[in-house]
């Protein structure tokens, strides 16, 4: 039988033993851990653990249903992934490419571990840029008026795709509280943060204004609280007075494409895991 690989991640309520009932659970499986990473937070009482083991004895299901016996006493949430399966994934944009170029380059490049299956816009922008990727490239306008037969569509792809991630590389529609429920924990946006005081359209534009010292970006988990969702990562780039408005731009948007891409891969590491409104990160 080969040897195949995978990754354990899980949280509980804190106890004694929690990693030795772990490596104890993978040792009775004949399972070799190859990077394990845990985590205690004293504020919650929660423990999280991620193991990635390589396993010759035993296939996915057989795992699955040990472990779903193992996890029961101690409250587990758990997940039992195979690292060489890329995460299926939909890229939603509007009119800013610069996010969805760099995931692009960097899929084809074997930098992420996405399986890009579709790109959704409501624009047409794109349609060239995803066609030369070899991208199916659906386009969905969406108005006051058409929103909800729009995000049903989109919703009828994204399940049709299988996806597991929906990245939105500045998608610059605001999703309704319902499709936020049917995403929760595989959405990932990325927004403009420390730039708290310049909401709305053209927040470089009002930074430059002001004279900040500071721009900066955060990738976060899609929620139904406008861009509070929990925060995957974050960078931040200097400014100051002899920096025009291009400047501002063209360094925001370069902040912005590698904070998103840290953010995906991370993700799709299944190194990200969800501490109530914040995440746990293992890098």
């Amino acid at each position: 039988m080969t040897t195949q690989a995978y990754i354990l991640t899980l949280s509980c309520p804190d106890r004694l033993g929690l990693v030795h009932a772990v490596s104890g659970f993978l040792l009775e499986h004949s399972g070799n851990i190859e990077e394990a990473a845990q985590y205690n937070d004293a504020d919650t009482g929660l423990f999280f653990m991620r193991v990635q083991f390589a396993c010759q004895q035993h296939d996915h299901a057989t795992l699955q249903e040990r472990l779903a016996t193992f996890a029961a006493p101690f409250e587990m949430r758990w997940s039992l992934q195979a690292p060489d399966q890329p995460v299926k994934t939909i890229l939603m944009v509007s009119k800013e490419g610069h996010c969805l170029n760099d995931l692009l380059f960097r899929w084809k490049s074997g930098l992420l571990p996405v399986d890009i299956r579709a790109i959704i816009s409501n624009h047409r922008d794109f349609y060239q840029l995803a066609a030369s990727y070899n991208v199916p490239f659906h386009h969905i306008p969406v108005t006051a008026a058409t929103k909800v037969q729009a995000e049903a569509r989109q919703l009828e792809i994204i399940e049709a795709e299988g996806a597991e991630l929906v990245v939105l590389a500045r998608y610059m529609q605001v999703l309704s509280d319902s499709m936020c429920q049917q995403l929760a924990g595989r959405a990932i946006n990325i927004h403009h943060s420390f730039l708290p005081s310049f909401k709305g359209a053209k927040p470089y534009y009002q930074a430059h204004d002001r004279g900040v010292k500071l721009i900066g970006a955060t990738a976060h988990y899609v929620t139904a609280d406008l861009d509070e969702g929990p925060i995957i990562e974050q960078d931040v780039a200097r400014a100051d007075h002899t920096d025009t408005v291009e400047d501002l731009t063209a360094r925001g948007r370069d902040t912005e494409s590698q904070v998103l891409a840290r953010a995906v891969k991370w993700h799709s590491e299944h190194r990200v895991l969800l501490n109530g409104h914040k995440t746990v990160i293992f890098r």
